[in-house]
This record gives structure tokens, sequence and C-alpha cells, in this order.
């Protein structure tokens, strides 16, 4: 078992102890560090671990650790976790670690409230809805589960070809409300509210499971793999394949289903209130709202199952039942 996904094992077991170590993942500062420093960090983490049940320790005192134990908030072992894939140990780029998945969130953001919702054309939403889910499905496919095997063909070569289906179509759907109503003229006010404000972010959770869903729709077709708590790899499982597919797509839903709905309901009332009255300062609050809502959201969602996910024996396929008695097999879950 990789020395990443042994930490999430050993270190990330409840939601809290899960939320806090992806609060200090997530910061931005750790894209600065160098290829040289994140190989540093890995050698460090898989010296550290000595037992999947062990504590992470180090034999002797450094600069990461006092009295034998290793600070787990260093930035050195923070940047290794969120920048190192568990299953192929390459160093995943920079704008698709957990950080800079952040960052381009919050530029989306700031494009979006640029544009106020009664001056947002088709062609915008378009636009946005494609730079959105070209992202997304990019940084779907660097950091699912690398284990699954093809025999016929390539297993990267069919998420591409899946990736740019999804795009075309999760960006039309996300348009095609605005299209319509601009289509029939529905000027009533309840139109304006439903389809600019509130179905937006129901749809863009919708779609984004679905990106999630199709991309990595190999992992529940051909199976990922399976190991025991030693870390010996027991099989290949399509149930986990399937189970880890489900726990992405309802983060991700739930990560940008909460962060666009709630900003917009709470902007209702603001206008409603008329405690905003400038299309600035409304912008400015819609623009606070959203970064706030997106700022806890985001290691929430990330938080809500274990990276190193867990399936039990009983809902393993018989070949691998026969294989071994453990009780409990885990596997990479992807973000």
């Amino acid at each position: 078992m990789d020395a990443n996904l042994r930490f999430w094992r050993t270190e990330g077991q409840s939601f809290f102890q899960r939320f806090l170590l992806w609060v200090d993942a997530l910061d931005p500062l750790l894209l600065l560090k160098s290829s040289d420093e994140i190989r540093s960090s890995r050698q460090l983490l898989e010296d550290s671990v000595k037992t999947p049940s062990e504590p992470l320790q180090n034999d002797q005192k450094g600069p990461h650790g006092k009295g034998g134990l290793i600070c787990l908030s260093s930035p050195s072992l923070l940047s290794f976790k969120s920048s190192v894939h568990p299953d192929t140990n390459h160093i995943t780029p920079v704008l698709c670690r957990p950080p800079g998945n952040c960052l381009f969130l919050l530029s989306s953001i700031y494009k979006s409230c640029t544009l106020h919702p009664k001056f947002l054309f088709v062609s915008d939403l378009s636009f946005l809805q494609f730079a959105f889910h070209s992202y997304t499905t990019v940084f779907t496919l660097l950091n699912g589960n690398h284990t699954v095997k093809g025999e016929e063909y390539s297993v990267q070569v069919k998420q591409v070809c899946l990736g740019m289906g999804v795009i075309t179509y999760a960006s039309s759907i996300g348009a095609l409300p605005l299209f319509y109503m601009n289509r029939y003229m529905m000027t009533n006010p309840l139109a304006e509210l439903v389809v600019r404000k509130l179905l937006y972010a129901p749809l863009l959770g919708l779609m984004s499971a679905f990106t999630v869903a199709v991309v990595r729709s190999p992992e529940f077709e051909n199976g990922i793999e399976v190991m025991d708590r030693n870390g010996k790899v027991v099989g290949v499982s399509k149930a986990a394949g399937e189970k880890a597919v489900r726990e992405t797509a309802l983060s991700r839903a739930a990560l940008f289903g909460t962060t666009f709905f709630l900003p917009s309901l709470l902007m209702y009332f603001v206008e409603r209130t008329k405690l905003a009255k400038t299309p600035r300062v409304l912008a400015s609050v819609r623009m606070l709202l959203i970064t706030s809502v997106l700022t806890g959201m985001l290691p929430v969602s990330l938080s809500l199952y274990p990276q190193c996910g867990e399936i039990k024996r009983a809902d393993l396929e018989a070949e691998i039942l026969s294989s071994t008695e453990e009780s409990e097999l885990f596997y990479n879950r992807g973000i």
C-alpha cells in the first residue's frame, strides 16, 4: 500500500480528522513547492510509516519532528499528500492539485460575479460552463483511481474521449435553461428567479456528478485493485470501483450544488431587502458569499468519505472472497 494511502487510513479515520488534514493540505502556498521537495517529502513519509496501525514516526530527530515524532501538518508532508498520486506515484500538475482546484474555482467565481445575472447571456454562460467542465474533467482524469486495466483498449484513451463528450454535453445542459427562457421571452419575475438563480446550482451539481460518473466509468466497468490491511493487492473489484465513483460523484455534487445554491438563495433576500443598492455592491456581496461557502465546503466535501476507501468482504466478488480471509479490504477512492 502506498505511503499516502497508509497515512490517510491511519490519520483520517473520522470526518473531523480528515477535515483538519484537508484544511491544511489546501493551503495555496503548497503549490510553490518544487518537485525535489515533494520527492523528499515522499521519501520521508515512506521511511516514517512502519505499519498501517502505528503512528507516523521518525527514528531520528529532525526539522519535521520532536522527540521522534514527525509533525503531520508540516508543509513538506502536506505538499506530498496533495501533490503525488498514490497509484502511480507521479507528481500531479500544479493546477490539478487540490489547492490549485481551489484557486481555479475562485477565479471562476470572480468571473461569474462580474457578470450580473440580469445581463448574463447564453454565450457568456456557455463559455463559463465550458471552461468549468473542461477543468473539472481534467481534474477528475488526473485524480481518479489509476489501477484500472483494459484488455482491448487503452483506459486513458477511452477516458479522454468520454471526457470530451461529457464537456460538450454538460456545457449545453448548463446553458439550456437560459436559452429556453430567452427563446420564449419569459420575463416573469418568478421565471427569472428560478432559471437565472435557483436552477443554475442544482444543474451544476448534477452535471458535476455526471462528469465524474462518465469519466471514471472504466473503474466500475473493469474494476479497481483492492488491498488487505498490509497493502497486498488481493484482486480487482468492480464493486469497489462502483463505490469509489459513487462516493466521489456525491461529494462533487455536494460541493458545487451547495456552493452556488446557498449564495443564490441568500442573494435573493439581500436584493429583496435592498441591503445592497448598486450593481457593484451586489456583485461584491455575491462574490463574498460564494467565496465564503466555497472555502468551507471544499474541505467538507473532500472529507465526506475516506481517501483510503473501505469495502466489506461480503460486498466483494466471489473470486476475491476465495483469495483472502480479511473482513475489510481497502482501495484508493480518488478525488
